[in-house]
């Protein structure tokens, strides 16, 4: 039987002083007691649902900044300082009316940090993709180059493409330079972004992506691309284009230094070398031959090779 027995407990003390009451009371039949009053006893709270709610909480916001930097890495950071936004190149590509420019390609040879270059200014001219190696004989062709890659076993094209409004293949994963090609206007510059791309489309223009060689004057922190070989450029100082190679075999790192050096404020990589021969006209219309003109025509991947053609 439970009982609840208080006990009171007086001391003895002078009559200047008060006289404490102690009450013990003893609420079980155990005989245990306590010095508080049952009904101030506070019941213990279960913790564990906020304690799991506050790491859920914790673990969602480190989701979200994770994707945050990561985002920005993927779409903004890029390694690399921004000369030109793809907002402002299609700008550039909406301007058709320009003052009339002699056609032509004007060559110049130096050698910066000990690589040699040839450099070909081009002047005058608009640009296009083709799948068809120019003839030696067509006059209206100022220079023509390789651009995108592809795969040996067929037209399976790296990085993203569009011929005259065709988009073939889309991918920015590792080619963040691009060119693009509207009417007389040509751009290269260097983002992951897909706006200058659509706008091509849009336009029944072109359109390539390639290797960061140069953007903004800077470097890119690695490349994709090693060994000694002879290499191709496209290069960018205020508006002028060029076209950039190396006279000799030359590793990437070596060859976009000169570049940088030299004072192009973007480069693009360009796929050829002494493999692929061309040309380039001057302003009279005379042939100068690029490479050994027993290599053309290119037979390889005939058909599937991009070329990027200038012309008057």
């Amino acid at each position: 039987m439970i009982t609840n027995e208080k006990v009171e407990f007086k001391a003895q003390f002078d009559d200047s002083e008060e006289v404490p009451v102690i009450i013990i009371e003893r609420d079980d039949e155990s005989g245990s007691f306590s010095s508080t009053p049952q009904n101030n006893i506070k019941k213990p709270h279960r913790r564990w649902p906020w304690i799991a709610g506050s790491i859920a909480a914790t673990l969602l916001l480190v989701a979200v900044a994770l994707g945050g930097i990561l985002w920005y890495r993927y779409h903004v950071n890029i390694g690399v300082q921004i000369s030109c936004t793809p907002e402002e190149n299609i700008e550039k590509l909406k301007v058709q009316t320009l003052e009339h420019i002699q056609p032509e390609v004007c060559a110049v040879s130096d050698t910066i940090l000990d690589v040699a270059l040839n450099i070909y200014e081009l002047r005058g001219l608009r640009a296009e993709i083709s799948f068809e190696e120019p003839d030696t004989l067509d006059e209206s062709v100022f220079l023509y180059m390789r651009c995108a890659d592809h795969n040996d076993e067929g037209p399976k094209y790296k990085g993203s493409i569009v011929a005259n409004g065709q988009e073939l293949e889309n991918d920015g994963s590792t080619r963040l330079g691009y060119c693009g090609m509207v009417g007389d206007r040509t751009v290269i510059g260097i983002s992951r972004s897909d706006a200058v791309k659509d706008f091509v489309i849009s336009n029944n223009g072109s359109f390539f992506r390639q290797f960061i060689l140069v953007s903004n004057h800077e470097l890119p922190s690695r490349f994709h691309l090693h060994g000694k070989v002879e290499r191709c450029a496209l290069g960018r100082i205020n508006d002028q284009l060029y076209y950039i190679k190396t006279q000799n075999r030359e590793t990437l790192w070596d060859f976009a230094d000169a570049l940088r050096e030299y004072g192009f404020i973007d480069a693009i990589y360009i796929t050829g070398g002494n493999e692929n021969y061309s040309y380039y006209r001057t302003a009279d219309g005379t042939r100068h031959d690029i490479g050994d003109p027993e290599s053309y025509p290119f037979t390889k991947w005939k058909g599937n090779v991009p070329w990027l053609v200038f012309k008057k």
